[in-house]
């Protein structure tokens, strides 16, 4: 069988170096030629959490021959049009193409590649990259062994390639196979929206906003709205890392502060974690907000149902992609306290306004 990462970024570095080890045919494509020269004449190296170097196969989109029976789709969301174009003459009528991107990209890239080679995952492990052919593991080796990937059929059919790609990605870490993909998608969702979405409005790591009490009290509203959305869909949020995600949701009078204890079970193993839409923002390159907190604020719209915070995260990201400048901390924390006081003097109007 043969495999291809496509993507050899942070993530793709993981997962094709763990591939390769396991003694898998599967080689990594990516379109930066310096990391593919890296890659191929240093091996792939990864750091952190795990300290190995795995030569590797790399090669250019241009370079790539034959058909994969199995395609990792580790790109940024923002790059499907031109990788999937370049990927389609290398797909067989039995090929599979997972997904293992951020934010919901299983109809668009289906609607590509065809649902019959789409199947989708999440991944629930974070690393960072650090410079051509090496990432950083910045989540523990527990949690990537506990929760490294949930894959499934769009349609939450059991069928038989699920097995296949189950046993490639288990030489990575542990890999569920779920009948109820699309509501891990809104879980997983708001684990991005949330902290990745927050960490890169704001210039830091997850660490730094799990441990200040404004950030955190900004991003229980992030998550709220998620929740609520997802409801409007007729979606309830899934377990996510053996944690009832709908919990995060803020009844009235709630506050961050009785939810602390689910963001320290849940995000404490990811604090060294810096968000790939940072990352991308360091670099100079677009971010895919617009396809994670921008995917809720769209489906908020359709639903009708108001998203001030992820309005105002996809506000703070787009400036910083516009000015090509990083987010400033304490700048940026200012304007999210100046949102959320708008938000909950609204809420609490509304409330007094329908109280029987």
């Amino acid at each position: 069988m043969t495999m291809a990462v496509m993507g050899a970024g942070s993530l793709g570095i993981v997962v094709g170096a763990l591939i390769t080890r396991s003694g898998q045919d599967v080689v990594l494509i990516d379109v930066d030629e310096k990391n593919v020269e890296a890659l191929n004449t240093k091996g792939a190296r990864i750091t952190g959490f795990l300290d190995i170097t795995v030569p590797v196969r790399a090669i250019l989109p241009p370079q790539m021959e034959g058909l994969y029976d199995i395609v990792f789709l580790l790109t940024k969301q923002t790059y499907n049009d031109s990788a999937l174009a370049a990927l389609l003459p290398h797909l067989g009528p039995d090929s599979t193409v997972c997904t293992l991107q951020n934010g919901i990209p299983e109809e668009s890239v289906a609607s590509r590649v065809g649902i019959a080679r789409t199947i989708g995952g999440t991944v629930g492990f974070g690393a960072t990259w650090r410079e051509p052919g090496v990432s950083m593991l910045t989540s523990t080796l527990e949690a990537l062994q506990s929760f490294g990937f949930d894959i499934g059929e769009i349609d939450g059919r059991l069928t038989p390639r699920l097995r296949r790609v189950q046993e490639a990605l288990s030489a990575v870490g542990g890999c569920q196979v779920v009948d109820n993909l699309m509501p891990i998608r809104w879980s997983k969702l708001l684990m991005n929206a949330t902290f990745s979405g927050v960490s890169a409005a704001l210039g830091c790591t997850f660490g730094d906003v799990l441990e200040n009490r404004d950030a955190m009290g900004f991003l229980s509203h992030v998550a709220d709205e998620t929740i609520k959305v997802a409801r409007a869909h007729g979606i309830r949020l899934a377990e996510m890392q053996g944690e009832d995600m709908e919990l995060l949701e803020l009844e009235p009078g709630e506050t961050v502060d009785g939810k602390m204890p689910f963001y320290r079970r849940v995000w404490s193993r990811h604090a060294k974690l810096k968000a790939s839409m940072l990352q991308d923002l360091e670099k100079g390159r677009k971010t895919e907000i617009n396809q994670i907190n921008g995917y809720v604020c769209q489906k908020g719209r359709a639903a009708g149902v108001k998203t001030p915070c992820n309005d105002f995260v996809v506000g703070l990201v787009t400036e910083a992609e516009a000015t090509k400048t990083l987010p400033d901390f304490s700048d940026n924390l200012d304007r999210m306290r100046t949102c959320l006081g708008r938000v909950e003097s609204q809420t609490a109007v509304h409330h007094r306004e329908t109280a029987p």
